[in-house]
């Protein structure tokens, strides 16, 4: 970590997103130390949508597009991200290649944190290690009920017999 970020104002900005809830103590400390900090000019591209990962970030600060960036065909934008969110994390639980395009829009401050140094934290506390886990499925479950949720206006206003989204009231 860099050391002109105070450890305990880390502690307590990790504290406050969702990635690191609940975390204290000894975890959180070695969380703390196994965290890189990487600056990203706007317009770099943090990582592209097919690329093998082997880590996540948190913003610590400035803003980023998630987008899907192909070839041949336009970006399309599916979420901003700002101080507290984290990205990146589904690399770590199912070991695909990246899902997104991820660019910064405006200068960021980005804390990594590959699958081995989580792996490490599974070695030296395996409950801090479940918490964690179970903080990224929470992040998830929002992210997926937000698509849904978005999913289904989209099919409500196509309405139209092309539409392949059964839309079932309760």
């Amino acid at each position: 970590m860099d050391r002109d970020m105070a450890p305990a104002g880390l502690q307590e900005f990790l504290c406050r997103t969702p990635f690191f809830g609940g975390l204290e103590g000894r975890p959180l400390d070695a969380l703390c130390e196994m965290l890189v900090e990487r600056r990203h000019p706007a317009g770099t591209t943090v990582f592209q949508e097919g690329e093998q990962g082997g880590s996540m970030y948190v913003v610590r600060s400035g803003e980023l597009i998630v987008c899907h960036e192909r070839p041949g065909e336009a970006r399309v934008k599916l979420m901003r991200l700002r101080g507290g969110d984290f990205f990146g994390e589904m690399t770590l639980i199912e070991m695909q290649p990246r899902s997104a395009t991820v660019v910064v829009d405006h200068e960021a401050v980005l804390l990594e944190l590959s699958a081995r140094d989580l792996y490490r934290l599974y070695k030296m506390d395996v409950n801090a290690y479940v918490l964690v886990l179970q903080n990224i499925n929470r992040e998830l479950c929002r992210r997926l009920r937000r698509t849904s949720d978005r999913l289904v206006e989209w099919a409500r206003e196509a309405a139209d017999s092309t539409t392949q989204v059964n839309v079932r009231v309760h």
